[in-house]
């Protein structure tokens, strides 16, 4: 009996396949194999370059990394390190804009599962990590923290954990996308503090614990920098990582 319904079920997946055969969760161009991204989409995927500035995230040469880049020497950010797991370009843009839009969340969560080897030696069990806020009046209007999200999804992958009550957003701010880059540092300089009761918060972590702040987008490390400046205040180690980032050299 168990063998016929085995064959019943290979059947079934079989008809279901013809019918509704899988396609790349990037593109939507049917696959042959149901593993959720197509040979196209696979090649104009583009991994944020390990050569970079350890401090900022920005690309260096090889012969320079990990820095300081000639920015950090000057100005460098409050955050320790900077990281990012891919350019913002083709798939990747894409797979940000449809889940952030239109709710559509399987091109993100693909490039984060295949991130995982690169996540786990970033991230211990023993760090915490930190949404960047988002405003409560675009919350309502989406229906979603896509920074919470991904501080979810990231714990679940590395065995760390997230705490969403520590990184408070300030006031109400215009969307960072429709300013220049003066403009984002002086929308965000006030936007960022701690709930009354970090030092709880704080106390109870390892003492090899960092903090990482996380979120979707970096462009010209305006939010990075601020949420930073804010969180170092537990005296703790914060870093910074995002799904994406811009190939504009920000400060």
């Amino acid at each position: 009996m168990s063998e016929l319904s085995t064959k019943l079920a290979h059947m079934v997946n079989g008809a279901r396949h013809l019918l509704f055969p899988p396609g790349c969760l990037f593109c939507r161009k049917a696959l042959d194999e149901s593993d959720g991204c197509c040979p196209d989409c696979l090649q104009e995927i583009l991994i944020w370059p390990a050569s970079t500035c350890l401090r900022c995230g920005s690309m260096l040469p090889l012969a320079l990394a990990p820095g300081p880049c000639g920015h950090c020497l000057h100005h460098p950010p409050a955050q320790q390190q900077t990281h990012s797991l891919y350019q913002y370009h083709g798939p990747v843009r894409d797979a940000i804009l449809n889940w952030k839009l239109a709710g559509q969340d399987g091109g993100v969560r693909w490039l984060l599962q295949a991130a995982v080897p690169s996540l786990k030696q970033l991230i211990t069990p023993d760090d915490l990590l930190l949404p960047i806020p988002a405003p409560l009046s675009r919350m309502r209007k989406s229906g979603q923290h896509h920074a919470a999200n991904l501080c979810r999804w990231l714990a679940t992958s590395t065995g760390s954990r997230m705490e969403w009550r520590l990184l408070r957003r300030i006031g109400e701010q215009p969307r960072q996308s429709a300013l220049s880059g003066v403009a984002r540092r002086k929308n965000l300089c006030k936007a960022f503090g701690l709930c009354d009761d970090y030092p709880s918060i704080t106390q109870a972590l390892s003492p090899h614990a960092r903090l990482w702040i996380v979120d979707d987008i970096f462009t010209t490390g305006s939010t990075a920098h601020y949420a930073a400046r804010a969180a170092i205040k537990t005296k703790l180690p914060v870093h910074v990582l995002t799904l994406a980032r811009t190939q504009h050299q920000g400060s």
